[in-house]
């Protein structure tokens, strides 16, 4: 029998489903579950909790910026030697491009064909909560809500007013419990979201409590007994990104944090070998590397020990003159340039590899899904090769000339312009790719 899965969802970001997915992976992981995990959409930071929850890797399913046969073939991974999934959606329920909520973790849904458990925060709320869970149940016809969870109740008797209600509104949707208001349940955040799981050494205590919590307060196998196998047809290899060479050198610490396992495993079944290694550590790229990529992370919060670190700099340089390919991405592509500018105003020397500056110290939000063509032929493919992504910074381009990398449109179809630079066998830019068109 194929594995299992539902989806963790929420009417509304802050309610709680990152925290519930977590103690629900953990819990399920140490009574000896084989369970796997996913994110709806992009998103670099859950994952890694979930991995550290669940003992797994965790992969991203994009409705939006995943063909269909990359979902199927992602999808056979996460499968693989599973018997549940547990993904947690992004944002609302039907959050996602336009009124149509296009990418959205309800699309998702109606995609596998797994059920909803929706995370309902009902903090303030009484019979009221059944109205929010009714209209989330009825918006569209293709996808199921089988369960909810009742979060930050503020006691016994509140949790009873509202399972009552619940079950008297929608007698089809299971109460699979409620989990009381709890500080011992929140967890630091910076500007892209939670402090990197990686981070936190207390980790592992805190999933512990979480699971224990839930444990107490939920009904487990009835919520284990919603899940069901996916109606996406599973085959074929991931071939999202076209690896980046045979033996790609991939920087991996608290700096450059943010690669998706799913182009990773990507390369991997292409055949390409992954050799990781840490600029913080002041570690330089394996010399036997035909390729060098630089994922997104936070080298802004690391920039002064990046400048003084000059062995992972010679690396990239040594990298260039053997005709390597050089990658960066967001945090990559700022650590490519010539400096970097933290939110203190200091300025810190990185690569020097690009002809670009840029800049914490007037942060401006930049984010949202993109659809991205090459400019030129790059190791990414010839120009006019056609990608999805994603970008997600607060850095400015505060200088810099040179070759643009790529032509963007956000999901909207509105022109961005030109982005990123090239040069030599040296590229990146802001945004992440995460499939083909």
């Amino acid at each position: 029998m194929s594995a299992r899965g539902l989806i963790v969802a929420a009417a509304a970001s802050g309610s709680g489903k990152t925290t519930l997915t977590l103690a629900l992976l953990r819990l399920l992981a140490r009574s000896g579950r084989r369970v796997a995990s996913a994110k709806t959409g992009p998103d670099y930071i859950d994952p890694a909790f979930h991995a550290a929850a669940s003992g797994r890797a965790s992969f991203n399913l994009d409705p939006w910026a995943m063909r269909r046969e990359t979902l199927a073939a992602t999808l056979a991974l996460i499968e693989a030697d599973a018997e549940l999934i547990v993904c947690e959606g992004v944002m609302g329920l039907f959050d996602g491009i336009g009124a149509a909520g296009e990418g959205s973790t309800a699309e998702l849904s109606a995609l596998t064909g797994w059920p909803v458990v929706i995370v309902l925060d009902v903090h303030g709320q009484a019979t009221t909560a059944a109205a929010v869970l009714s209209g989330l149940a009825h918006h569209r016809r293709d996808i199921r809500i089988a369960g909810v969870i009742l979060n930050r109740v503020g006691s016994p008797q509140h949790a009873e007013s509202v399972t009552e209600a619940c079950r008297r509104s929608l007698p089809d949707v299971a109460v699979i419990g409620a989990i009381r208001r709890s500080a011992d349940l929140e967890r630091p955040e910076r500007h892209l979201g939670l402090v990197q799981a990686r981070e936190q050494a207390d980790l592992a205590a805190f999933l512990d409590r979480a699971a224990t919590m839930v444990e107490a307060g939920l009904d487990i196998a009835t919520l284990v007994a919603l899940a069901r196998p996916s109606t996406l047809a599973s085959s074929g290899r991931i071939a999202a990104l076209p690896p980046l060479g045979q033996r790609i050198a991939v920087a991996d610490d608290l700096a450059f944090a943010f690669a998706y396992p799913g182009v990773l495993a990507g390369w991997r079944e292409a055949g390409a070998e992954i050799l990781s290694f840490s600029p913080l550590a002041d570690e330089a790229p394996d010399a036997k590397a035909d390729a060098v990529f630089l994922p997104g992370g936070y080298p802004e919060l690391h920039a002064g020990r990046l400048a003084e670190n000059d062995r992972w700099k010679r690396g990239l340089a040594d990298a260039v003159g053997r005709g390597a390919v050089v990658y960066g991405e967001c945090g990559g592509y700022m650590a490519l340039g010539q400096g970097l500018v933290d939110a203190s105003g200091a300025r810190h020397r990185m690569a020097g590899l690009l002809p670009v500056e840029t800049s914490f110290a007037n942060r401006k939000l930049h984010l949202g899904y993109r659809e991205i063509a090459c400019a030129a032929a790059t190791p990414l493919g010839p120009s006019g090769a056609r990608y999805r992504g994603h970008e997600f910074h607060y850095a400015s381009e505060t200088g810099g000339d040179g070759e643009p990398l790529f032509h963007a449109h956000d999901a909207r179809s509105r022109d961005l312009g030109a982005t990123g630079r090239r040069n030599g066998s040296v590229c990146g830019s802001f945004l992440h790719l995460i499939d083909r068109r």
